[in-house]
């Protein structure tokens, strides 16, 4: 297998975490021993996103009897791809890793996509052909991927999310990208590196409950459309345009009728609808647009990203604090 002589990491490996204590041990120990198969060059970065539970102590027993891991805390919850970016931006390896820590996400797959790597791919992505999620999951997942894929005049998979291996061409593309909107999978598709695709075995969830509740899926969704596409406010355009079409077509036809000496007489009914119709319209609009200044405004403020409070290394077994 492919292996550096000089000492210099080959595989790095990203996990944010967020409440994934009953898996840390056995994902820790099958990626050491699944990565051990590829080379010994090798780095686990563990990125506590402020866990409720036990996941940050955990992870230092972790650190404690393996040199090759490294944890990353939060000083609060900034939501998981921003976990991500933290790994990204301390990783050191040739070839990044990028993976869930609740054990759906396979430590043994990794060869397979490593395998197909090398073969001149920059992203290989796991493609979860067998996908073990609830059937809420799925549904949402679908109608998610479905709506960003029309908003955003892209081709999106729901079948492929952040497991995959990412040459250091692309990451140091993604790192370079410094925007608050962080969205993985969107973000390494945009990058347009060669990239390919590998069925890969989906873990079953076996304690707990995933960290994204219908209120942040939902937030998220909101967030990503906006980020990545001005497609909702070419809509409202068109949906302007043709409310107004349609309102010069009916004064017409109240012209011919009065022309043609016909009256009848005009109900509140429709009138209160009309008003009811537009109203909804205006504010729908002007919603819209107020998120994407509200978005421009985060942009602008320039805050960083996410903020550590300690990373933990054995080297020293110390904590630097920033």
């Amino acid at each position: 297998m492919h292996s550096k002589e000089n000492g210099e990491i080959l595989i790095s490996v990203v996990i944010p975490i967020y409440n994934n204590s009953p898996f840390l041990e056995e994902l820790s120990s099958r990626l050491q021993l699944s990565l051990e198969g590829i080379t010994k060059n090798f780095e686990i970065i563990f990125v506590n996103d402020q866990s409720k539970d036990d996941s940050w102590e955990i992870i230092k027993e972790i650190i404690n009897n393996n040199s090759h891991v490294v944890g990353i805390n939060f000083a609060r919850n900034f939501g998981q791809h921003y976990a991500i970016t933290a790994g990204l931006d301390r990783s050191k390896g040739e070839w990044i890793v990028v993976m869930d820590g609740d054990l759906q996400d396979k430590p043994e797959e990794i060869e397979k996509m490593f395998k197909r790597a090398l073969e001149g791919y920059d992203i290989v992505q796991g493609r979860r052909f067998n996908r073990k999620d609830g059937i809420l999951k799925k549904l949402s997942s679908k109608l998610f991927y479905s709506l960003f894929s029309y908003l955003t005049d892209t081709e999106q998979d729901e079948a492929i999310a952040n497991f995959g291996v990412y040459h250091r061409r692309v990451i140091n593309v993604i790192i370079s990208m410094r925007e608050n909107l962080r969205f993985f999978p969107v973000m390494i598709k945009w990058s347009g590196f060669s990239s390919t695709t590998v069925d890969i075995d989906h873990g079953k969830r076996e304690h707990g409950k995933s960290g994204y509740s219908f209120k942040k899926l939902i937030v998220l969704s909101i967030n990503t459309i906006i980020s990545f596409s001005d497609k909702p406010l070419r809509l409202t355009v068109k949906m302007g345009f043709a409310i107004s079409i349609a309102s010069i077509l009916y004064v017409l036809y109240i012209t011919v009728k009065a022309l043609l000496g016909i009256t009848s007489i005009q109900g509140w009914a429709s009138l209160i609808a009309s008003i009811w119709l537009l109203g909804g319209l205006i504010i729908f609009i002007l919603g819209t647009l107020g998120l994407y200044v509200s978005k421009i405004f985060d942009e602008t403020k320039k805050r960083p990203m996410y903020i550590v409070r300690e990373i933990y290394e054995q080297e020293n077994h110390d904590v630097f604090n920033e």
